[in-house]
């Protein structure tokens, strides 16, 4: 993975991680942590690009629709 990839992934991690912690409820906002951590943990081995490239999309994806719930 390029470093500016990388970078990108870990700042997409980051942002996820800082705005689920925005959720009120307790078990929303433990849920989302513990789905955002799990699922970067299970694909951190990947190297193909094409699959980094389609759940760095993904995780945009979810990023919104966290940012839209808070």
């Amino acid at each position: 993975m390029a470093a500016s990839s990388r970078a990108q992934v870990l700042r997409l991690y980051r942002a996820l991680l800082r705005e689920s912690q925005r959720f009120s409820g307790y078990n929303y906002r433990t849920y989302a942590i513990r789905r955002i951590r799990d699922a970067f943990r299970e694909n951190k081995n990947i190297k193909d690009s094409e699959k980094i490239e389609e759940l760095v999309n993904k995780a945009k994806a979810n990023l919104e629709v966290i940012h839209r719930q808070v």
